[in-house]
């Protein structure tokens, strides 16, 4: 597996480059492929939040606080996450289309609460009742605050598996869904939107990223690459379906 660094990409290149490395896989110009980042201060939306009619002002809200609205190509409803999360995009070559889906989701979320509970967090694996962008493979710490949100989009020939942890600062979070939230008019929990922080003070985002760094190596060691020419110049293609 390769693991794909990436520097100097905003929030919208940063949610685009996911799409461009699924088609070198699926391509067989790449391998399996691991990139892990800290992401820029995101709300990414669901496609079905575009057709609610608080659209346009949860898109604003996001702007107030600081944050991009994008909106993504995966499932799933509004999320968010900043500097204090950690983006985890997994992506493998397949020779079968829509299978295992609901085994994925339910395989990565109990590894990675277990990766959580290596460094001592109450990780649990279950949608919790009220969370924002609700999934019953998600993973919360001790029942109450959603630690990880997860997704995939699977195409013809690969599939992309992509998670969310929210580590440290918990109160830009929690402010932006509140308002995100409220423009679509989605009821919420806001107690569920903070990070592991919260429960677990001594736990960084560098703490977390290191464990599911070993996590992997274990699991299929990893050869860091720089992207190819060819995927950057790929990149400005798909940046479009991202951009609100």
């Amino acid at each position: 597996m390769s693991a794909v660094a990436t520097t100097g990409l905003g929030p919208i290149e940063e949610l685009a480059f996911a799409r461009v490395l699924l088609d070198s896989v699926k391509r067989g110009s790449r391998g399996a492929t691991l990139r892990m980042y800290r992401p820029a201060p995101t709300v990414a939306f669901g496609a079905r939040d575009r057709f609610l009619p608080g659209f346009p002002s949860a898109i604003e809200a996001a702007r107030d606080h600081g944050f991009t609205p994008a909106l993504r190509s995966l499932g799933g409803r509004a999320a968010a996450y900043h500097r204090g999360s950690l983006v985890i995009d997994h992506i493998e070559p397949s020779d079968t289309f829509i299978k295992d889906t609901t085994a994925r989701f339910s395989g990565f979320g109990q590894d990675y609460a277990e990766v959580l509970r290596g460094i001592g967090v109450d990780a649990r694996l279950g949608e919790i009742p009220g969370e924002y962008c609700p999934g019953e493979h998600s993973v919360n710490v001790a029942g109450r605050i959603k630690a990880i949100g997860t997704a995939q989009r699977v195409v013809s020939g690969a599939w992309l598996f992509s998670s969310s942890v929210i580590v440290e600062d918990p109160d830009p979070i929690r402010a932006v869904l509140t308002d995100v939230e409220a423009a679509l008019g989605i009821e919420w929990d806001p107690a569920t939107g903070g990070s592991i922080s919260e429960a677990h003070p001594e736990v960084t985002t560098d703490t977390v990223a290191e464990a599911f760094a070993a996590y992997y190596a274990e699991a299929d060691p990893h050869t860091p690459t720089d992207p190819t020419a060819d995927e950057l110049a790929a990149l400005p293609d798909k940046i479009g379906t991202h951009v609100l």
